[in-house]
């Protein structure tokens, strides 16, 4: 699949399923070990930038933080689109304890954005920075979008931060108004990231991954599955881009320097997505 060669943490015998991955194994992390390593961020001759964009449930900081931040800081991010911040009791002063942990820096979001945010790397020039909350559902958790734009040099991009609900219809009308805020932006490019509670074969991943390029389907590599740590089984996690933007690889980075397998299975509940993209340099 997509150049790549597929490993278990440990030998299984356990024959591929039909769609050529490797079953599941309980309490192991699943390993798609990719066969060319994912390129640093840098910035291109013909102004525009190769950045890496990674995507993560954090599960508002309630696991082991100090493997939270490794974890962060060896994907080497340019930008961190955040889900389930910090949304309570001093919620700023820790979700910029965790930046400056991962070497970044606090971008939008958070409680303020009902859970999502963003985080980014000095390299990036902030325009515009906007948190929406969604239109509330009675008995139904309040969402929102933290988004803002962006530039690395030449290359300008919006960007967004999402976790849309449990709900399958509401779900599938947060995804509209995703699609919605991104045109908002009023930039060429843009990349959206965060937790869909979906799988790819959902309604509202279909909507989704019909008006913007799904990453880890357009440049698989690493490990595909997002859910849970300790038993990875679905994809339910995903970062998406606008179709002029290069996606040059995809997916759960493991193996990569300074991530190990217990820090992802001790920072959260949930594994975190990181792309390597080439976003053009802006036309004017």
């Amino acid at each position: 699949m997509g150049g790549s060669t597929a490993t278990a943490s440990r030998a299984t015998n356990r024959p591929p399923a039909a769609n050529g991955q490797i079953p599941p194994v309980p309490g192991r992390i699943l390993i798609l070990m990719a066969t060319n390593p994912l390129p640093n961020s840098r910035t291109n001759p013909d102004g525009s930038a190769t950045i890496r964009v990674l995507s993560y449930n954090i599960r508002s900081m309630r696991d082991d933080t100090d493997a939270l931040a490794r974890v962060i800081k060896g994907c080497a991010p340019d930008l961190v689109l955040i889900q389930e911040a910090p949304r309570f009791f001093r919620w700023r002063k820790k979700l910029a304890r965790l930046a400056a942990a991962s070497d970044l820096v606090t971008l939008s979001g958070g409680a303020t954005a009902s859970g999502p945010a963003l985080l980014c790397g000095l390299r990036a020039t902030v325009e515009h920075t906007e948190d929406i909350l969604l239109p509330l559902t009675p008995g139904l958790h309040r969402r929102g979008f933290a988004t803002a734009v962006v530039r690395f040099g030449r290359a300008r991009l919006g960007v967004l931060s999402c976790h849309l609900s449990l709900q399958k219809d509401e779900r599938y009308e947060q995804g509209g108004m995703l699609l919605d805020r991104l045109a908002a932006l009023g930039v060429e490019h843009a990349v959206a990231g965060g937790d869909l509670n979906e799988r790819p074969d959902g309604r509202t991943f279909r909507r989704l991954s019909g008006a913007l390029q799904d990453c880890w389907a357009t440049a698989p590599w690493g490990s595909e599955y997002t859910s849970t740590p300790a038993d990875p089984h679905q994809r339910i996690d995903a970062v998406l881009a606008t179709p002029g933007i290069e996606v040059l690889g995809c997916g759960v980075p493991l193996g990569l320097p300074g991530i190990s397998r217990d820090d992802l299975r001790a920072a959260t509940d949930h594994l975190p997505v990181l792309a390597a993209l080439t976003v053009p340099a802006a036309s004017s």
